[in-house]
């Protein structure tokens, strides 16, 4: 962390989660890696009364009012704990993000409040099996039949699900519309027309209660729509900032916590008569591993400085597409050097780098692949080029034949 750039309240909010974080027993990480524990409610209750979920929001909902900033922060002190706390703190930030920003008053009162005091647990329904990467092919449908919404389809991977009291849910009100014209979004109470149907066996990030969620005919009050009918596409572009920033944070700590390790055993372990953190070989994958870190970190955080000051929302989408394929992708490097720097012992469960690799795989997969990052980078890259002239000295005339026009042919 760059102590020098953080005021003295943002360094207390870490030493917070800090003490938060060390206080959790390491028993219960490794049940939630064993699934013996499907769902760690009781983390995000212990971070509640500390008054430690949902910084972002205002204090009148049980939040504190704090930035982008501040949730990173805490995010990657959070996943020093593993990716499924990390992940399930940070769904408080996302599905209230939902209700914060295009929510009623009474929306906000009846699920925002309580989900921040830790007395709700929420999860986002997002991909479904035909689905994944093209969100708006989604075929889970909401018909409104006598003044309520009745919602029909399945969702899966969804994280929380094993212990959710409710779903943010997307689905097709008018399938007869453009794609981003056809869906709506809802609150959906769990119930007994909505069934975890299936819990599943995961590589790593175990623990989390990642399920498929069935919704057979479940009927939704009217009052439980967000936003307007038929405007869910707004909804999910805005959710996109926090689905992606929360998971670049979250990599930060991750791939810390590993080289901390790692660096720890180069400092003791002996082969040939050195330290083998003298060794060419070790010494100079440690110094690739806090590049990449640093610079990841200096990228997480210049984009929650730019979403806190409300730089342009293409601008917004840009940098938190680049923060997250970059973070994750660093975080599957420096973890794979940390398990490289240990050697044979990196890959037993001595040590945890082996659930921390683990762990790690699914955060360049989940809330959009890095090649849709990769898509949207692009994108919006060019939409800025095309809005106006460079912002500097426009240099393609600064060569010696630069206005030979015969020679400058584009179709």
């Amino acid at each position: 962390m760059f102590d020098f750039l953080l005021t003295k309240e943002q360094k207390d909010l870490r030493e917070e989660i800090r003490d938060f974080t060390r206080s959790i027993d390491r028993q219960y990480i490794l049940d939630m890696d064993a699934e013996k524990i499907q769902y760690p409610k009781e983390i995000l209750i212990e971070a509640a009364k500390r008054n430690l979920l949902g910084l972002r929001f205002p204090k009148e909902y049980g939040g504190r009012g704090l930035g982008w900033v501040e949730e990173c922060i805490a995010l990657e002190e959070m996943s020093t704990l593993g990716i499924p706390p990390a992940c399930l703190y940070a769904l408080v930030s996302i599905v209230g993000e939902c209700i914060y920003k295009f929510g009623t008053e009474e929306q906000k009162q009846k699920y925002l409040k309580p989900t921040i005091e830790g007395k709700l647990f929420c999860a986002e329904a997002l991909t479904e099996p035909r689905g994944g990467s093209d969100f708006f092919g989604a075929t889970t449908t909401a018909k409104k039949e006598n003044g309520q919404y009745v919602i029909h389809g399945q969702k899966r991977f969804i994280v929380g699900a094993k212990g959710a009291d409710y779903f943010m849910v997307y689905a097709k009100t008018a399938p007869e519309n453009p794609p981003r014209d056809s869906l709506s979004c809802f609150l959906v109470d769990r119930n007994d027309d909505v069934e975890v149907k299936h819990v599943y066996g995961l590589m790593g990030a175990r623990g989390g209660g990642t399920g498929r969620v069935l919704f057979r005919n479940t009927k939704v009050p009217a009052e439980n729509l967000v936003g307007k009918e038929n405007e869910g596409g707004k909804i999910f572009y805005r959710m996109m900032i926090p689905e992606r920033l929360t998971s670049a944070a979250g990599a930060l700590g991750g791939a810390r916590a590993a080289l901390e390790v790692a660096m720890r055993y180069s400092t003791r372990r002996k082969a040939f008569g050195m330290r083998i953190k003298d060794f060419q070989g070790v010494s100079f994958k440690v110094a690739e591993s806090i590049t990449e870190l640093d610079a990841a970190r200096a990228l997480v955080y210049a984009t929650a400085c730019a979403i806190d000051s409300e730089v342009p929302h293409g601008v917004q989408r840009r940098m938190v597409s680049e923060a997250k394929k970059f973070a994750t992708e660093m975080s599957w490097k420096v973890i794979n050097h940390a398990m490289q720097i240990m050697g044979g012992i990196g890959y037993t469960n001595v040590y945890p780098i082996e659930r921390a690799l683990r762990d790690c795989r699914l955060i360049m997969i989940w809330t959009g692949t890095n090649e849709i990052m990769n898509l949207i980078i692009q994108h919006e890259l060019y939409k800025e080029m095309a809005s106006g002239k460079p912002a500097g000295r426009d240099t393609e005339f600064d060569a010696p034949e630069a206005f030979n026009e015969e020679e400058k042919i584009y179709e």
